[in-house]
């Protein structure tokens, strides 16, 4: 993991760029290379400061901690008005961390160790709860289609009010996938086991766990350099996308949630090369879960608050086509209980086929 400290050169730079109005490419691409060490920064401590905690305590700072990058940029775009873009990284990271980075690893640890194999039975219930979660967050966008032009015609008088009931759609389900995410997290906890069902020993641990004192002021400097880096990226993102050619939309979902994503990144490829598929799995799948399970609902929730307009749970059609394609494949390679590097291949060629699909777009 340290390895990738080494981009925390990027982060004065992507600051003083920012302060001496630099061309917003170099903004943007400079403070998105400084995300990522800070973001491994920030799962460093969460998951020491866990270990130091026991299961119980440990799985609450994992679940508060463990997606906080993600969270911290999408409050900055969400502040900013930026409310496709905080989708599509939300997006980029759910099927970043079903495709690429599950893809990642099984190609990894498949070339390392040949066909290596993982407990089906957890692997498929997690899969098949990103699935489930992924459904239901594409029902506001399927009733939107529903009820906009096109419609059934008999709708009459709701058809003319169809955006604040798309509205009150989105906020219902929002508001059910978090007391949903709150009542598992709390039998979990209860049960002393993680949320997705892995057990302690399969954690790694190393022989060096930092202090809890070490823990906590590395997780507030790691939280304030986030913070910085993903303020600076947000301000920089419409000038660049327009430099560059690029929508803002394939920039969330193939850079910004990529960066964002970094630390679950190394560690699941990590751990797949030490031939670990439980542990790369829960890692892959769990952050997929709890991004879709638990983010997006409460970043709908918190828009009510935050930014100039509340942001209706409405994904557009490829960001539907990429969730559901994500989800649908992840569970359908867990379910024999075993991955090749072919597998592995298949994964990153899907992500890559969305990425070209989306570029286009």
């Amino acid at each position: 993991m340290s390895r990738l400290y080494f981009l925390s050169v990027f982060i004065p730079v992507a600051v003083a760029l920012e302060l001496t109005d630099a061309p917003a490419t170099a903004v943007f691409f400079t403070s998105a290379l400084g995300l990522i060490p800070t973001a491994v920064l920030m799962s460093d401590a969460t998951e020491h400061l866990a270990a130091r905690s026991g299961p119980g305590i440990g799985g609450i700072v994992n679940v508060t901690f463990g997606n906080a990058p993600e969270l911290i940029i999408a409050f900055f775009a969400l502040a900013e008005g930026l409310q496709e873009v905080v989708k599509a990284s939300l997006v980029g990271s759910v099927i970043g961390n079903s495709l690429l980075v599950l893809g990642a690893a099984m190609f990894a640890g498949g070339w390392k160790n040949g066909r290596q194999t993982f407990r089906r039975e957890p692997a498929e219930r997690v899969a098949t709860l990103l699935l489930a979660v992924c459904v239901v967050l594409v029902l506001p966008a399927l009733a939107q289609v529903t009820l906009g032009e096109g419609g059934l015609p008999q709708i009459g008088e709701l058809r003319h009010h169809y955006e604040g009931w798309i509205e009150a759609v989105s906020l219902v389900v929002a508001s059910g996938l978090v007391v949903y995410y709150v009542i598992r997290l709390t039998t979990a906890i209860r049960d002393r086991r993680g949320i997705f069902d892995v057990d302690e020993e399969d954690l790694e641990r190393g022989e060096d766990v930092w202090s809890v004192r070490r823990s906590v002021a590395l997780l507030a400097v790691a939280g304030v350099l986030v913070g910085v880096m993903s303020e600076v990226l947000v301000g920089s993102i419409e000038e660049a996308s327009e430099a560059i050619g690029l929508s803002q939309f394939f920039i969330g979902v193939f850079v910004v949630g990529i960066a964002g994503n970094a630390a679950e990144h190394w560690v699941a490829v990590v751990v797949a090369i030490k031939d670990k598929m439980d542990l790369s799995l829960n890692i892959a799948l769990g952050s997929s879960v709890q991004i879709a399970m638990f983010l997006v609902p409460v970043l709908v929730l918190a828009s009510l608050v935050v930014g100039p307009d509340p942001m209706a749970l409405v994904f557009n059609g490829y960001e539907v086509l990429a969730l559901v394609v994500a989800a649908a494949i992840a569970r359908f390679v867990t379910h024999g209980g075993h991955s090749t590097r072919n597998e592995g291949a298949l994964l990153i060629g899907v992500y890559l086929a969305l990425g070209v699909l989306f570029f286009l777009a």
